[in-house]
């Protein structure tokens, strides 16, 4: 089973950014989904972005335009750099694959934007 870690989340002020890392322990194939979801208090875990393949990125309509997903291969990591932070961005992110044996979350990280 791949596991994850997430690291970079923290405390920052309406309109500032943010990285988020994650690392699986195990070599993620390009054709395979990774990406992130969230979920905040009271809320469902959402898909947020994911890169697939060779397709373009995919972002949920509230943070596009403001965050990017980005990974690397050869490291078997994925990144979220976030842009314009919201109080509504607070949440516990979770770095995400999906391969051929399934579907796979870190533990999460926590993001709580608040001045």
């Amino acid at each position: 089973q791949v596991q994850l870690v997430e690291s970079g989340g923290g405390l920052v002020q309406p309109g500032g950014s943010l990285r988020l890392s994650c690392v699986a322990s195990e070599t993620v194939l390009a054709r395979d989904a990774m990406g992130w979801y969230r979920q905040a208090p009271g809320k469902e875990r959402q898909l947020i972005a994911r890169l697939r393949g060779g397709r373009d990125p995919e972002y949920a309509d509230s943070v596009r335009g403001r965050f990017t997903v980005s990974r690397d291969n050869a490291k078997n990591m994925v990144y979220l750099q976030m842009i314009n932070l919201k109080p509504e961005d607070t949440a516990v992110y979770y770095c995400y694959v999906r391969d051929s044996t399934g579907d796979y979350w870190g533990r999460g990280t926590q993001v709580t934007v608040s001045s």
